[in-house]
Parts: structure tokens; C-alpha cells; sequence
């Protein structure tokens, strides 16, 4: 827990662990359930979602404790106000360095994937990030990724339509028919800072996370190809 007060919480999750449960994987741990003893132990309610990022996906996510504090933060997210920022390490180099990536989404829900579509398709959701290049390696880059919108995969099926895999990706493939390659056990994507406004008085909030240290291990690793 980064931050904690009468109406929410941050928390910096680490790789590997659910932030939400999920049905298909019910004895999976979770950001929530370790979130419940800590309200148990405080004789609290449950922790109330606002939004959550992938199990494999390190970084800063956000709980109410009450639901009028859930649905004033869920609000901001939905209308894309909120500040996401993501690091990511990817294969190749983004050009230009810096730009927009505006793609129209559908969601598979039997394969459990995003999937490139068309404007006029009625299941269609606008997904846009802005993205710039931090650094260069020789087969790799490390992005940093500005949700305008927040599709879920969002970050990863952006990236793979451009032929920008992320490092470790085992779900989005794409890219020439044998990658570098660049050991990493997960996809390489870092929620790095989140900032919002409060739902009570109205004050901005920011945080930042610095990578974990398989991120850092892999940056190193890259430097020194």
C-alpha cells in the first residue's frame, strides 16, 4: 500500500498476482483478497474496484473503501481523465519516436482477446495512447505509454499491431516469424504513475512506481547486448 485514507487506497502490485480474483481462476491470489484481511483486520468492509491491471502487469492500482468514493474515481476513469503511464520494453524501434496510436477494438470474449476492427463494427470501442521512445537497445525499446482510453490489453494489442511486440508477450504475437531472443517470464509492461483527483475534496493525487527489479534486471540486461 503506497497510499491509504478514509475513502481509498494505492496500491504498487507486483508481477504475478491478480489484482481483482477471477472466476476462471478461482484459487489464484489477489491484490483484493490480500486487501480484505487488511480491512478484516481494521473491522472494515471490502475493498471496491475501480479499475485493475493484468495479472502479469506490474504498478500503481486504485480501491475505494465506500461506494460513493467508487463511483466518483470510476467516473473519471471512464471519461479517461485519470493520468496513466506506462513503461514498456518492446521489440524494435517506434517511429516516429513519439506519436499516437488510435485503433478501433473488439473484445473476443471466447478467446479472451482484443481484436483489431472497424469503426462501424457495433462492438467496436476507440482505443488511443500517446507514446514516446525513452531509450534505444539493439533489438529492443523502452516506451512509455499515455492512456487516453483504457481498453482492456490496451498497451499490448497497440504495440503488436505495429509490429512492436512487448518483451515477454505470450498472448499478443506479432513480428517477423523468429524474434530476437530476449528472456523475460511476463510481458514486459510497468504501470508507472497514476494520478487522479480525490473524490471527497477534490485534490490531485499522484503517484509513481519504480520498476520492479525483473523490469530493472531486463533494462540492464538490454544495455549491455
Amino acid at each position: 500500500i503506497v497510499y491509504e485514507d478514509d475513502d481509498l487506497l494505492v496500491v504498487d502490485k507486483p508481477p504475478g498476482l491478480l489484482a481483482v480474483p477471477l472466476e476462471r481462476k478461482a484459487n489464484a491470489p489477489s491484490v483484493f483478497d490480500r486487501l480484505e484481511d487488511h480491512f478484516r483486520s481494521r473491522g472494515k468492509r471490502k475493498p471496491l474496484v475501480v479499475h485493475r491491471i493484468d495479472r502479469d502487469t506490474s504498478g500503481l492500482v486504485v480501491f475505494a473503501k465506500d461506494l460513493r468514493a467508487q463511483d466518483a474515481i470510476k467516473e473519471q476513469f471512464k471519461g479517461g481523465e485519470p493520468e496513466r503511464v506506462y513503461w514498456a520494453v518492446v521489440y524494435g524501434q517506434p517511429s516516429p519516436p513519439q506519436g499516437t496510436w488510435r485503433d478501433h477494438l473488439v473484445w473476443d470474449t471466447k478467446a479472451l482477446i482484443q481484436k483489431e476492427t472497424h469503426r462501424d463494427d457495433p462492438g467496436a470501442s476507440d482505443a488511443i495512447s500517446e507514446y514516446r521512445v525513452l531509450e534505444t537497445f539493439d533489438v529492443a525499446s523502452l516506451i512509455e505509454v499515455r492512456l487516453r482510453t483504457g481498453r482492456r490489453n490496451q498497451i499490448r494489442i497497440q504495440a503488436r499491431l505495429r509490429g512492436h511486440t512487448l518483451v515477454g508477450e505470450k498472448r499478443y504475437i506479432f513480428g517477423p516469424d523468429e524474434l530476437p531472443t530476449i528472456p523475460f517470464a511476463r510481458q514486459a509492461l510497468h504501470a508507472h504513475r497514476l494520478s487522479f483527483l480525490h473524490p471527497t475534496d477534490g485534490r490531485r493525487l499522484s503517484f509513481e512506481s519504480p520498476p520492479p527489479a525483473d523490469f530493472t534486471a531486463l533494462l540492464e540486461a538490454l544495455r549491455k547486448r
